[in-house]
């Protein structure tokens, strides 16, 4: 891992981040609907008006944007015994595929949950793929019968 670093993302690489959201969705769930060039330059401007609640971890190979994981924040609601509480979520861990299986994309996991734990969090979730699942639990993540999720839109009675 000579040649990769591993750091908060530079402006100046926003659009190179953005570029691997876009391919993962083509990858995932074959051609976006936004053309790349429609879709960078308001990934950028998304990117620059959160920065305050998304910050973005990039892999780099030799100045080369290889890979990226986000973590969102959010601040919870204050209690009597901890009045400032946040709590984070990983989102779009991504490794460009012929990256892959070196365990590239759990150093990026383990980068942000260090990042995490400097910012004060105080939990941190994830939704992962099934391919990812085994990355998160080497570093630490855990299935939780208390955590729940509900689709908007869905019928509950379904």
């Amino acid at each position: 891992m000579n040649d990769i670093a591993i750091r908060p993302a530079r402006i100046s690489e926003l659009a190179a981040v953005a570029e691997l959201r876009w391919w993962w969705t083509q990858e995932i769930h074959g051609t976006p609907d936004a053309p790349l060039e429609e879709f960078v330059p308001r990934f950028v401007a998304w990117a620059r008006q959160n920065e305050s609640s998304h910050r973005c971890m990039v892999l780099v190979r030799s100045e080369v944007v290889i890979g990226m994981a986000w973590l969102a924040t959010t601040e919870r609601v204050p209690h009597p015994r901890a009045f400032e509480r946040m709590s984070g979520d990983v989102q779009c861990v991504y490794v460009k595929p012929d990256e892959r299986d070196r365990g590239l994309g759990g150093e990026l996991i383990k980068a942000v949950m260090a990042w995490a734990d400097e910012l004060g969090l105080e939990r941190v979730t994830v939704h992962s793929s099934d391919r990812a699942v085994p990355a998160y639990c080497r570093q630490g993540f855990a299935a939780s019968p208390a955590l729940l999720q509900f689709s908007v839109g869905q019928d509950p009675a379904e």
